[in-house]
């Protein structure tokens, strides 16, 4: 899902362009975060095994999102267009870093590789959540619009 550095933030709403408040414990400025959204389409015979599979992440997957600095992680389904609508915030310093992180966790990839066959990308070009000289598995999606 958060596979390359393609999908780094863009520069104008980076985690660094926003105020943020030092922090008490280190003095380094406290990242607000930056939020995140993007769709995959869930093949229909798969839907109960999705939903199986993510009532009990496995917990490998589950620390590696964290050491990540990704938090209020969320996926979404919408049946009648197949639609997986997930969302995250990031609140680390080196977006492209920590997601090579993700992507050299032999877990995580096992993970992806289980829920990739379950999905189809609806990004022209997409080969899987792994692959690094391919368009991203997961489409980015434009938020246009949040209120705290």
């Amino acid at each position: 899902m958060w596979s390359s550095k393609r999908a780094s933030p863009p520069a104008a709403d980076s985690p660094t362009d926003v105020e943020s408040t030092p922090s008490p414990v280190s003095g380094r400025q406290r990242n607000p975060g930056r939020r995140f959204a993007q769709i995959v389409k869930l093949k229909p015979e798969f839907v109960d095994k999705y939903k199986e599979v993510h009532a009990k992440v496995w917990p490998e997957v589950l620390q590696q999102i964290k050491e990540c600095n990704i938090v209020d992680y969320s996926i979404f389904h919408d049946p009648e267009s197949r639609t997986l609508f997930a969302s995250f915030k990031y609140v680390g310093y080196d977006y492209a870093g920590d997601m090579e992180k993700m992507r050299e966790n032999p877990k995580v990839r096992e993970w992806w590789a289980m829920t990739d066959g379950w999905q189809e990308s609806v990004v022209p070009g997409a080969v899987s959540s792994e692959a690094v000289d391919a368009p991203s598995w997961w489409k980015p999606v434009e938020e246009v619009f949040y209120t705290a």
